[in-house]
C-alpha cells in the first residue's frame, strides 16, 4: 500500500526534522494512528513531494517525521481541463471528488443557464469552497501531490474564451455524430471538455461554443447525469493519450 499523503503549507527548506501538526497532524495520529517506522509523504499539493518516516508522536495531534527526500512532479500532458456545470445538491461535490481520484487537472464551474443551481453572494462563495475542500481531500486520498486547480465560477462567455485557447475543446452532448473514443487527440497542450447540465446544454451555448472551436461529441448509448459525465469522458481521455499507461 502506498504511504499516506498530508498536506502542509509549503515544503521550502523542509527537514531533516518535520513536525506534522493541527488538524492534518491530528488525523495523522489519532484517525491514521500512523507509529515510528511507517512511510509517509508530505505534499503543497502543487507538484512538490517531501518523502518522510515517521520518527515519533507527541501528544494526539503531532507527528514527528524524518524527511529522506524533496522532489517535485512535472505537470502531465495533455493537461485536462473539465468544465462542469453545477448539479444539484451535492452532486457537485461527488463529481469534483471523482474527476479528482481519476487526474484531471482542472475544474471549471459553470452557471450555464439550465442549471438549477444558482451561485449567488455569499451562498456562491461557501459552495465553491467545498468544491475546493473537496479537490484536496480527494487529492489526499487518491495519492496526488498535485492537486487539481477549482476555478471561479464562469459565465458561459468565459468558458467560450476558455474553449478558444484550447488544443482541443469538445462539448458532451447527444448531438455529436463523432464518439469521443475515437476523435483524434493532441499529444500535448490543453484539453478542454464542457460538461452541461441535467437539463442539457442550450442550443445558444452550444452555437457559441462550436463558434470557439468546439465540437460536440458523444459519449456512449445511455445517457450520463452530469455529476458522472466529466468522470467518465476524463477516464477515457486519460486512457486515450497515454496519461494512464
Amino acid at each position: 500500500m502506498t504511504a499516506p499523503v498530508f498536506v502542509v503549507d509549503r515544503l521550502d527548506g523542509v527537514g531533516p526534522e518535520f513536525v506534522l501538526d493541527g488538524p492534518e497532524g491530528r488525523h495523522a495520529v489519532s484517525v491514521k494512528r500512523l507509529r515510528p517506522g511507517e512511510a509517509v509523504v508530505l505534499t503543497d499539493g502543487a507538484g512538490h513531494r517531501a518523502e518522510c518516516e515517521v520518527v515519533g508522536i507527541e501528544g494526539k495531534d503531532r507527528l514527528v517525521v524524518h524527511v529522506t527526500s524533496v522532489s517535485e512532479e512535472a505537470p502531465q500532458t495533455p493537461r485536462i481541463t473539465v468544465v462542469q456545470a453545477l448539479p444539484k445538491g451535492d452532486r457537485g461535490e461527488l463529481a469534483v471528488e471523482t474527476m479528482t481520484e481519476v487526474g484531471v487537472d482542472a475544474i471549471v464551474p459553470w452557471q450555464a443557464s439550465r442549471c438549477i443551481t444558482q451561485w449567488k453572494g455569499d451562498r456562491g462563495l461557501k459552495a465553491l469552497g467545498k468544491w475546493r475542500a473537496t479537490a484536496r481531500e480527494a487529492g489526499k486520498q487518491s495519492r496526488r501531490v498535485r492537486f487539481p486547480e477549482v476555478a471561479d465560477a464562469a459565465t458561459t462567455r468565459q468558458v467560450a474564451a476558455l474553449l478558444a485557447g484550447a488544443d482541443f475543446a469538445a462539448v458532451l452532448h447527444e448531438s455529436g455524430e463523432e464518439p469521443l473514443a475515437t476523435v483524434d487527440l493532441p499529444a500535448e497542450g490543453e484539453i478542454v471538455l464542457v460538461v452541461g447540465p441535467e437539463g442539457g446544454v442550450a442550443p445558444e451555448e452550444l452555437t457559441l461554443f462550436e463558434e470557439a472551436g468546439a465540437r460536440a461529441f458523444r459519449l456512449g448509448r445511455t445517457v450520463l447525469r452530469t455529476s458522472t459525465a466529466g468522470t467518465a469522458a476524463a477516464a477515457l481521455l486519460l486512457g486515450r493519450t497515454g496519461r494512464w499507461s
